[in-house]
């Protein structure tokens, strides 16, 4: 059976997977499918809205992490039935600038919440919308740090100020979720030039979409 075209990009802040996904909806397209980009939370005008409060709404910082995470949840379940499903069964790809892995990493590891929570939500939110690939974008929480403050913007939002703690938490996270996942994810080394992450990602796309 093929596998579900629908490809998610994880990792911490600063990791460079929002860089890559135009990169492979461009080499997507180029091949002549059609392809649909999204983003967590958001992509939906629900999933937007809950964004503004979780990541720039200035009061909102009292938010209490069961909270945070069933706001995550709430934009996730909407973006599924709105667009991933409809996409995926026209035959459509789906790139997704996180999903539900991060809920599991930051919610889950970083904020404390009981994982076997975490993975109840997560499965209610997708029901059976599980990413044929997901690519973990590994990079130390020091330098992704590096990296954010490196950028040109006025204020980093509510997650970005989180600890250096927090992040590292985040990335060990991920790299278990990718240890013990190794049919679905890959690991990428984030601290690579753009060009050559982005060969190595057509690279596995090519191997687990395209060859027969």
């Amino acid at each position: 059976m093929r596998k579900r075209k629908l490809i998610s990009f994880e990792g911490g802040e600063g990791s460079g997977k929002s860089t890559q996904i135009p990169l492979l909806e461009s080499y997507l397209r180029s091949r002549g499918e059609t392809v649909l980009s999204l983003r967590e939370p958001g992509s939906t005008y629900i999933g937007e809205r809950i964004r503004q409060l979780l990541q720039h709404d200035p009061e909102a910082s009292a938010m209490f992490p069961e909270t945070e995470l069933l706001l995550f949840e709430a934009s996730r379940a909407q973006l599924v039935r709105e667009r991933i499903r409809p996409a995926l069964e026209k035959g459509h790809w789906v790139l997704c600038d996180r999903f539900f892995d991060s809920s599991t990493t930051y919610q889950g590891a970083a904020r404390r919440l009981p994982l076997e929570h975490v993975h109840w939500l997560n499965r209610f939110a997708v029901d059976d919308c599980v990413p044929g690939l997901s690519f973990f974008f590994s990079l130390s929480a020091e330098m992704g740090q590096r990296r954010r403050q490196s950028k040109d913007r006025a204020m980093p939002d509510r997650i970005e100020r989180e600890s250096i703690d927090f992040f590292q938490k985040v990335e060990e996270a991920y790299r278990r979720l990718a240890e013990e996942n190794p049919q679905r994810f890959v690991t990428l080394d984030a601290g690579q030039n753009p060009e050559e992450i982005a060969k190595k990602i057509r690279e596995q796309v090519d191997g687990h979409f395209f060859s027969r």
